[in-house]
């Protein structure tokens, strides 16, 4: 039998990566991205009915030495994904792991990244659109790089934007939080919004921002799903996306307003890990800035592997595995 591989459960994630660590961890592997020494697989949906579809996304990070794939069937009565990291250099299973922590990590990372490249250096007041189990950690997310005098609370039912504004005033003591009471009164003059719901048709128009405000936009990850209208483009003097491949091919906001024409595309939307490269490219025309985060394989490879790294100090559970040549087919039941 072989102990070569490890099962890390959400509480094992959690306990390993925290985000200050997280966001550091991404940011290198988008370089890699940027480098060519690091791949990702793009993401594989397929529908299984009664609303529900099942996800497949995967990366590979020559570097470090490891690839892997996460897995996931959502439905209406929810989903549990998981992660699974490979050894580039003999294909042995290093580790699995439950990945809904590690997809709120990653995904609250990314919006840390993209609002550090992106967003004025000194802004410090934030409004968050949407309630749900990502907004909190969003809000974590940009307090890491832009240190948050004052946070505005906005989701459209009044109970639960209060209970949240509650606790993110208990867990974010050194800014001011607001509860609004309309999204208007939430995004004036706000220096930074972020959009994270799951509306499936657009809301959020461009009238709402003041200027030089930058716009988080990462609720609408699947096609079904839509947060603002196009004029939002229209104002943007920067448009990033953390992946081309995957914000071409899922973001109903993007395909609507860019098309499947390349020219359209090319020199407007600009990747993460280029502006990481190369630095923000901004227009003259726009007075705002956008960054839609839809989710790739580098980012959850860059948490797993770090959580992976961290569990060799004793956390986790052994997998054992027989290393075992594969067993012959039987033809028949006979």
């Amino acid at each position: 039998m072989n102990a070569d591989a490890l099962w890390l459960t959400e509480a094992d994630v959690s306990r390993l990566v925290p985000l200050d660590d997280a966001i550091d961890a991404l940011e290198s592997s988008l370089g890699e991205i940027a480098n060519g020494v690091a791949s990702n697989v793009p993401k594989a949906l397929g529908d299984i009915g009664n609303g529900g579809a099942m996800h497949s996304l995967g990366s590979a990070s020559l570097r470090v030495g490891v690839c892997g794939f996460k897995s996931w069937a959502h439905t209406k009565n929810g989903g549990k994904a998981v992660f699974s990291l490979f050894s580039t250099e003999n294909g042995h299973l290093l580790a699995m792991m439950e990945a809904n922590t590690l997809g709120q990590i990653r995904t609250s990372a990314m919006t840390a990244v993209g609002t550090r490249w992106v967003a004025s250096k000194h802004a410090s007041d934030m409004a968050i659109i949407g309630s749900g189990k990502q907004a909190l950690a969003q809000i974590f997310a940009v307090n890491a790089v832009r240190p948050l005098k004052r946070i505005r609370v906005w989701s459209r039912t009044e109970e639960r934007r209060h209970v949240f504004a509650e606790k993110v005033a208990a867990c974010i003591g050194t800014a001011e939080v607001v509860e609004a009471a309309t999204l208007e009164e939430a995004v004036d003059r706000a220096e930074i919004v972020t959009l994270v719901t799951r509306a499936t048709q657009p809301f959020f128009s461009a009238r709402l921002l003041s200027p030089n405000t930058h716009l988080n936009a990462v609720g609408a990850i699947l096609p079904v799903n839509a947060e603002f209208f196009p004029d939002v483009f229209d104002r943007a003097g920067s448009i990033v996306v953390d992946d081309l491949a995957n914000t071409r091919k899922a973001s109903r906001e993007f395909m609507d307003h860019f098309g499947s024409e390349e020219d359209r595309w090319s020199g407007t939307v600009q990747s993460l890990p280029e502006v990481i490269k190369r630095g923000l490219q901004r227009s003259s025309q726009g007075d705002i800035t956008l960054f839609k985060a839809m989710g790739m394989g580098i980012s959850d490879l860059a948490i797993a592997n770090l959580a992976y790294e961290r569990a060799s100090t004793g956390h986790g559970s052994e997998l054992r595995l027989p290393l075992t040549a594969p067993a012959p087919i039987r033809w028949s039941k006979a």
